[in-house]
């Protein structure tokens, strides 16, 4: 089945994006058809500096082939390299109900967290669904954040399929398993909104300050923890196996266990668990047209899908 998901350049990659899309979009690949892309197009909406989008769509570009994206496996490109996303955007928007917009919870979310308000922001849905049908996608992997955006895609896709005749197919929603909700150093879910994260890539010595400075309670040494209320622990957990997580939790409850030690051995534990994945990034660092020429030939091949779906589109709604 053809499986689509994308990411946005907005800023440097972290655990959280690593655990909860990244880690995950690397093992489909080699169990459906995979179509990924960076959605620089989306990042404008919060993004004003073209030098700065520019070196984030690299990071991400570098950051999934480090982490194993396959492009022999996956169509892997840049939003903006396949134009015809936006028109098919604008087609939706004509047919796409106000109050449908209205309902969505991002817009809200997102204005909160002090984004200027703009209709790039408002009409993210319809844009958001364009990726989606453009490439006739089958399966679209969501956390619970953008499950009500699939949702909003399934009711355009359906009302246009009714008014013009069928151009679209319905995709499916579906969650991952080992799709973590990653907290960030304050406790917080990890977002670049939040100034809360720990990438992947980041110096050594920036990694270690941040996970020696993550935010915890002010229980002694002595005192018994409960690893099921710590995000320190949920982080060490995401890296240790089985044993170690009962070991670690046990710890916890019988006291006699400070926070400072915890937070060295999860440093170990992400930077043992990155470094193969640092030393191939490196090397991609030092060898940038490769990374370029991955995402030329994936939009060409993205172009090929989507160019056949906007012809469906344009006969069906009469501007051939």
């Amino acid at each position: 089945m053809r499986v689509l998901s994308g990411i946005q350049p907005s800023g440097k990659l972290h655990l959280g994006n690593y655990f909860g899309a990244m880690r995950q979009h690397i093992k489909l690949q080699n169990e459906h058809n995979a179509i990924y892309f960076i959605a620089d197009y989306h990042a404008l909406t919060s993004i004003r500096d073209k030098n700065a989008l520019k070196r984030h769509v690299l990071d991400v570009a570098l950051d999934y082939l480090a982490l194993g994206l396959n492009p022999d496996k996956t169509i892997f490109f840049k939003q903006s390299d396949v134009p015809q996303v936006t028109e098919l955007a604008w087609i939706l928007s004509t047919i796409t109900p106000m109050g449908l917009l209205e309902r969505c919870h991002s817009y809200k979310d997102k204005i909160a967290r002090g984004l200027l308000p703009c209709h790039g922001i408002f009409a993210y849905p319809v844009l958001m669904a364009a990726d989606i049908l453009i490439y006739q996608s089958e399966l679209v992997p969501v956390g619970k954040d953008q499950k009500q955006h699939i949702e909003v895609t399934r009711d355009i896709a359906i009302k246009f399929n009714n008014i013009y005749g069928k151009a679209f197919k319905i995709p499916d929603e579906f969650t991952v398993a080992g799709c973590e909700v990653v907290p960030g150093v304050d406790g917080q879910k990890m977002s670049k909104s939040y100034n809360n994260t720990i990438g992947m890539f980041e110096a050594e010595k920036i990694i270690k300050k941040k996970v020696m400075g993550i935010i915890t309670d002010s229980k002694a040494v002595e005192e018994a923890k409960d690893p099921q209320q710590s995000h320190l622990f949920a982080l060490y957990a995401l890296f240790a196996d089985k044993q170690e997580k009962s070991d670690m939790a046990q710890k916890f409850r019988a006291g006699g266990l400070g926070y400072g030690q915890v937070k060295k051995e999860l440093f170990q534990k992400i930077m043992e668990y990155f470094a193969p994945y640092r030393t191939k990034r490196q090397e991609l660092e030092n060898n940038l047209d490769y990374a370029e020429q991955v995402l030329a030939d994936g939009a060409k091949r993205a172009q090929e899908i989507a160019q056949a779906s906007m012809y469906k589109v344009k006969q069906a709604v009469g501007i051939m």
